[in-house]
């Protein structure tokens, strides 16, 4: 059984135990949280899409921690003008543990 939800305008494919990292929620580390923008879930075989969201259907999960990803680079140069920019970014997350699929 697996479900296609929607967070952080990202669409992610999970299934019960799965550890995913999503845009941050803003959620502290241990506390529950649940995704009502359910895209698909399948079940024995069968699929069930939503228009565009399946009305009944939930995902329940658990906060692990909330970080920061990898640093990114952004360099931006001009070339024979003598601009340079160098700019880095780390992206936050919220890493969470799927408990359950509510069909």
């Amino acid at each position: 059984m697996y479900a296609i939800i929607e967070t952080g305008g990202k669409q992610y494919r999970v299934q019960e135990g799965d550890v995913i990292n999503v845009e941050k929620l803003g959620v502290q580390a241990g506390e529950k949280v649940t995704f009502d923008k359910v895209l698909a879930v399948s079940k024995d075989g069968t699929i069930s899409v939503g228009t565009p969201f399946i009305s009944n259907a939930s995902v329940s999960a658990s906060v692990l921690e909330e970080g920061k990803g990898k640093k990114i680079i952004v360099y931006k140069y001009k070339p024979k003008k003598g601009y340079h920019k160098k700019r880095g970014h780390r992206q936050p997350y919220t890493k969470v543990k799927i408990e359950t699929i509510n069909a």
